[in-house]
């Protein structure tokens, strides 16, 4: 579908929908973006590893899925510098607008997509106007080509309003895998930060709805872990072997067991197992991705001490080695009052906006929470936003698409919020 001039942002929207990217892999997302911001103009511009710290990245894929990803970015006309940049899965920018003395307030948005094959019935509307995903296996399905869009609008917008101080846009990379968001924290580029602010669109409110800051996100660790045994005859010398099946069956039947706290809620869940070669093979090699999430940061450390607790147990009792490597993980934030208050009170004054909230509870996790801790540790405030949108569909599914008003609804609230919060009355 060709777009018009009348909505460069719906059809921003749409270009990012088109070619989604996972974790780490947003080369030639992260090659557009650059392209935007540098066409909107900026005092200052950190790209990959300037961007972020590099050896705080989890939930890196492997050198041949990385450079995979970056040869498709440059047959598709990725910018040599930003693939020189990102090289290696150090993707992702921070733009920054520096107007001298004065508070210095951030926006924090995520780019990178899901493992979804997405629909393509004509009920869907990214198949039928021709911007569903052109990559197979990976899909928009949880809204970060609208929040990208947002954040550009809101830096063009903030750029040529009248105010004093700085403003720093945060394209974090990786927030599918709680990968990205505490290599940005722990950049420096936070550290000054007066004012944070983060987005989502959805979360079963509806367009037209914003809630000001959400409260009680999940803390949550997610671990890969691997049994390593010996393989031998099931029939005629079972007992020469060492059952990595047995490892990982015990593991998946005790980790379900694990007491419930009285503190705060728990979960947990043992999500991908695999295992063996054939029925008549004792398996030597056992793979789980499992995870822990929890209400408070306490309680999710008392959840994990127990969850390695039975895999280092099932390891010894079938006599198999274990391996085990964090592949996210984000503690719980919650948005801070006063900041909340700034955006409930702007928005009212936006026409399209119908309805408030000053918090909801979010019951899902995510990893801005770094950034977040970072700025109130620095005795500054942060507040997640959420701007309502209509969708056919859950979150990470293949049908997931958005109400596509609802992006200049996000645009016009946090815009408002941001000058307020550095002093230009909006």
């Amino acid at each position: 579908m060709a777009f018009t001039e009348s909505d460069p942002q719906i059809a921003q929207r749409r270009t990012f929908h088109a070619y989604p990217e996972p974790s780490w892999c947003e080369f030639l997302t992260t090659s557009r973006l650059v392209d935007a911001v540098e066409e909107i103009g900026v005092d200052s511009l950190h790209v990959g590893s300037s961007a972020l710290d590099a050896d705080e990245r989890v939930g890196v894929p492997d050198v041949d899925t990385l450079d995979r990803w970056h040869e498709r970015a440059a047959d598709r006309g990725a910018r040599a510098d930003v693939l020189d940049a990102t090289a290696g899965g150090t993707t992702g920018l921070v733009a920054v607008l520096d107007r001298g003395p004065g508070p210095v307030v951030g926006l924090r948005v995520d780019i990178d997509a899901l493992p979804v094959t997405e629909a393509d019935d004509d009920g869907h509307q990214p198949a039928a106007e021709e911007f569903r995903s052109e990559n197979t296996g990976v899909m928009h399905a949880c809204g970060h080509d609208a929040h990208m869009t947002i954040g550009l609008g809101v830096l063009e917008a903030v750029k040529a309003s009248d105010f004093a101080g700085t403003f720093k846009l945060f394209f974090q990379p990786a927030e599918e895998v709680l990968g990205g968001g505490r290599p940005m924290a722990e950049s420096g580029h936070a550290d000054d930060i007066d004012a944070l602010f983060a987005v989502h669109v959805g979360f079963d409110h509806p367009t037209g709805e914003i809630v000001s800051g959400v409260e009680k996100p999940l803390a949550i660790r997610q671990t890969h872990a691997r049994f390593t045994g010996e393989s031998a005859h099931a029939g005629a010398a079972p007992h020469e072997g060492r059952n990595a099946v047995q490892a990982m069956a015990t593991t998946v039947q005790n980790v379900y067991g694990i007491a419930r706290h009285a503190d705060a809620l728990t979960r947990v869940n043992v999500g991908r197992v695999e295992a063996g070669t054939a029925s008549n093979v004792v398996a030597d090699d056992a793979v789980l991705e499992l995870e822990a999430r929890a209400g408070t940061n306490d309680v999710l450390d008392y959840l994990t001490d127990r969850v390695d607790r039975v895999l280092e147990h099932a390891g010894a009792m079938h006599d198999c080695t274990l391996s085990t490597e964090t592949v996210g993980r984000a503690p719980r934030v919650d948005s801070d009052d006063g900041l909340a208050d700034i955006v409930g009170a702007v928005a009212t004054n936006v026409p399209a906006v119908e309805s408030v909230r000053p918090s909801a509870p979010f019951g899902a996790s995510e990893d801005a929470t770094y950034l977040m801790r970072r700025v109130q540790e620095r005795g500054g405030e942060a507040t997640y936003v959420i701007v309502g949108t209509d969708h056919p569909s859950g979150h990470h599914t293949p049908t997931f698409d958005i109400d596509e008003a609802s992006i200049d609804i996000g645009i016009d609230v946090l815009t408002r919020a941001i000058r307020r919060t550095l002093g230009d009355d909006a």
